[in-house]
């Protein structure tokens, strides 16, 4: 009756695909779980995907064996518990004429592939905020009697399911229907950091009571001219840079992966002897710490899966070369600021005014900062405006494509596994696109000797205003 294939999804004409689980019904695709699926595909694998489309397919087996049932939380109900008590009977041992979820079920298994709560969740969703959950069911011939149970489920252990409607669709529309895709529009402006004013923001936006504060403008450096993620600098060690032997005037910096990283040369046994080993030992048997995205927060998502240049760092590709030269500079001005103060771990930006000093500087404290630098030379500080420091990435994308770096590059200068990424950070902005249209018109001109048929006057029939 049901059936799993795998499928190959076009979404647009370039040839590029992508193979997902598709479960085919008597009345065709199952699209819900396709737009699902084809959804998810971005951060979740096939196996992930497999299960879900099991776990969809055993339900509807159980809609259709049970098709006078019309309480859709009993149902629900019903088919949580088979999946715990299994389709056997009890007494004779023997499974039902009528095979129930595809196969009969041993007693508490479920499934052979993982438990009746992953199933129950797989099916159902998590539990949503304000009733509007995520659900592999939500349209299609055979959802609408399987959404409102699964409506029921999350609605039944939602902590504030009470406050949810009752059913899954007001009374008054009678049934529920797929919502239609909108048409796709530009998300707007990039919102990179305004290049013309990023030496103000250096000099004079990171300067306060008289002083500069020289650990925000190099972690700035960091985001604006290497591109760095604004989490990452706050993983430098001091040991990380240096002069740049190919170009002494540059800083070499390398920022190594918290957990992976080689820890620092200067790691001596009880003899004194060089020792080898990765940055979550090093931390953890010297300092008893652990890695720095447990000091700072949970790791970012996808951590794992982003590009180094070595085994395990990432290195600085300065752009523009003299952004490179600003840091050293910077690097030794503050590197006197900090010489006398004593701490517990090898960070690099530490606390210079707040308890406990010498602790590790917070991604937080830094937010902080940048806004008030952005404030002191008049920027409004917002996401859209490219003024949050995400936007001196953006920046740093933005000016390698207007310089003409090929993407393969591009891609390798800002540490990203898939030449995609970049898409976002690389996109023109309304003077940019207005400036290339013009210059392909001038183009034009030039090489054909194109012109208007008409050039120079108005269109026949309009007279001109007095």
């Amino acid at each position: 009756m049901f059936v799993t294939v795998k499928a190959r999804v076009y979404t647009d004409a370039t040839g590029v695909h992508t193979e997902i689980p598709a479960l085919l019904t008597p009345a065709g695709v199952l699209e819900p779980l396709l737009d699902y699926c084809l959804a998810r595909s971005h951060d979740r694998s096939l196996t992930w995907m497999s299960k879900v489309s099991r776990s969809v397919r055993m339900f509807l087996e159980y809609l259709q064996t049970n098709p006078a049932e019309r309480d859709t939380y009993r149902l629900f109900q019903n088919f949580a518990q088979r999946l715990y008590t299994g389709t056997f009977d009890r007494e004779t041992g023997l499974r039902p004429e009528r095979p129930v979820l595809g196969a009969a079920l041993a007693p508490g298994r479920g499934s052979h592939h993982h438990p009746p709560d992953r199933l129950l969740r797989l099916v159902g969703g998590n539990a949503p905020r304000g009733g509007q959950g995520e659900s592999a069911l939500c349209g299609g011939a055979f959802d609408r009697q399987a959404d409102e149970a699964a409506y029921q489920y999350r609605r039944s252990r939602a902590f504030l399911g009470h406050t949810w409607a009752a059913n899954a669709a007001p009374a008054e529309t009678g049934h529920r229907v797929r919502s239609q895709r909108l048409p796709k529009v530009e998300k707007g402006e990039p919102p990179a950091f305004p290049e013309e004013r990023f030496e103000e923001l250096l000099v004079k936006g990171f300067r306060a009571a008289g002083r500069q504060d020289y650990r925000g403008m190099l972690i700035t450096l960091l985001l604006h001219g290497a591109g760095f993620r604004e989490s990452e600098p706050l993983h430098l060690y001091i040991t990380d840079v240096f002069p740049d032997p190919a170009t002494p005037r540059q800083a070499l910096v390398r920022i190594h992966h918290p957990s992976y990283g080689a820890a620092p040369e200067d790691w001596r046994d009880e003899r004194g002897q060089p020792r080898k080993g990765n940055r979550a030992e090093y931390l953890a048997q010297r300092f008893g710490l652990v890695p720095a995205h447990g000091a700072h927060g949970q790791p970012p998502r996808g951590l794992e899966r982003r590009m180094h240049d070595g085994a395990y760092y990432k290195q600085a590709h300065w752009f523009v070369p003299e952004y490179g030269e600003w840091f050293l500079e910077l690097w030794y001005r503050y590197l006197e600021q900090v010489a006398r103060t004593e701490r517990d771990h090898p960070f690099a930006f530490i606390n210079l005014s707040r308890a406990p000093l010498g602790g590790m500087y917070g991604l937080g404290q830094y937010n902080k900062a940048h806004a008030a630098a952005c404030e002191r030379i008049g920027l409004t500080v917002g996401k859209v405006l490219g003024t949050t420091p995400h936007g001196h990435r953006h920046a740093y994308g933005r000016r390698l494509k207007n310089a003409g770096i090929e993407p393969a590059l591009i891609r390798r200068f800002m540490h990203h596994a898939s030449p995609e990424s970049q898409e976002v950070y690389t996109q023109p902005n309304t003077r940019e696109a207005r400036a290339a249209l013009e210059a392909a018109a001038q183009r034009l001109r030039g090489t054909q000797g194109w012109r208007p048929s008409n050039s120079g006057l108005l269109l026949p029939g309009i007279e001109p205003k007095d």
